[in-house]
């Protein structure tokens, strides 16, 4: 599934290509032409992220009530555009200063052909961004990737929502929720998500401060309730494991056994990696390396994590074996030698 990082780059990725601009929405699959209907023709106004929540603001004027469209890609969905798109320049810039430029992140507009490839291959992608093309393949997508000789390409498999413009087209594919919101319902939603250091929606000392309260006063393990949404907001499996193996702490740990200080420190952690993320693309966990093994762990996810998918291998640290369980349902990583 997608993680927060992710979803931030999909909500630049619209701000800078598709807001401001007028809007032909459709549903050339057929299951979300109501939807479609109430968006189409109105300008998209904003794009913002929180979680593994997108919300695409459509309208907004006195004639025309802002719509907000949202989604969340779950485990299959991904969208794909086309077209002139252009890289939001503060990614650019951030990825110019560690000399990370790779597939999709060189800042030139045309039609960016989206390729296949294998898990994770599409997090550094500005044509293809969420679920890997493989695991929407495995999902029954069924559809040959290739470069548009025209503009738009015509709609491949079965496409949920196209979003077009004069310049850009998006296509959302296997979606776990799309929905048409009202501002009533966006602010509910807001309110019922843990707080996320990347949305606009507060200060990221109110959103600290949320985190550590809402933590500590639960009896479940800290592992549980940091892939619990309504905890905090954008953190999947990869992250999870890497915050905890970074902070030495137990995944079984009940919250309320936390210290203030270990809460406020994952919490800063995690402003920190989730920057990395928006920024490079990657979910990039192992700090201070240089040169080719930078290189080396954006271009290959075994050398870019402590402990994530590394079961029964050496902990890099200490050199104890990396433990695999099952934790409500979701693989944890962990290493009995540094987080016990």
């Amino acid at each position: 599934m997608p993680e927060g990082h992710s979803v931030h780059r999909i909500a630049r990725q619209f701000a800078t290509n598709f807001v401001g601009r007028t809007a032909t929405v459709s549903s050339p699959q057929g299951r979300f032409e109501v939807g479609a209907a109430e968006l189409d023709g109105h300008e998209i106004t904003s794009s913002e992220a929180i979680g593994k929540h997108l919300l695409l603001g459509f309208g907004g004027t006195a004639a025309a009530p802002e719509r907000v469209l949202h989604v969340h890609l779950g485990i299959y969905g991904a969208w794909d555009f086309a077209g002139a798109i252009s890289v939001d320049p503060t990614i650019l810039a951030a990825r110019a200063a560690v000399g990370a430029a790779r597939m999709g992140q060189t800042g030139m507009r045309g039609t960016q052909p989206a390729a296949a490839g294998v898990d994770g291959e599409h997090e550094d992608s500005i044509a293809s961004i969420g679920a890997p093309r493989l695991a929407r393949l495995r999902a029954g997508e069924h559809e040959t990737a290739s470069e548009a000789a025209t503009f738009p390409p015509d709609p491949v498999g079965q496409v949920r929502v196209r979003i077009l413009t004069d310049s850009s087209v998006a296509d959302l594919r296997g979606p776990t929720v799309c929905e048409v919101l009202d501002e009533a319902q966006v602010r509910a939603l807001a309110e019922r998500l843990g707080p996320d250091p990347e949305a606009p929606t507060e200060s990221r000392k109110h959103a600290e401060e949320r985190f550590v309260a809402r933590a500590a006063r639960s009896g479940q393990a800290i592992g549980q309730l940091l892939m619990d949404q309504t905890v905090v907001a954008g953190i999947g499996n990869v992250y999870r494991a890497e915050l905890l193996f970074r902070a030495r702490i137990d995944p079984h740990r009940p919250g309320s056994q936390l210290t203030s200080d270990e809460l406020r420190g994952l919490w800063r952690d995690w402003v920190k990696l989730l920057r990395i993320g928006v920024e490079t693309g990657q979910m990039l966990t192992i700090d201070g390396l240089r040169g080719a093994k930078r290189e080396a762990a954006l271009a290959n996810r075994a050398d870019r994590h402590w402990v994530y998918k590394r079961e029964g291998m050496p902990c890099r640290r200490c050199g104890t074996a990396v433990a695999l369980e099952t934790m409500q349902g979701r693989k944890l990583y962990w290493c009995p030698g540094c987080q016990l």
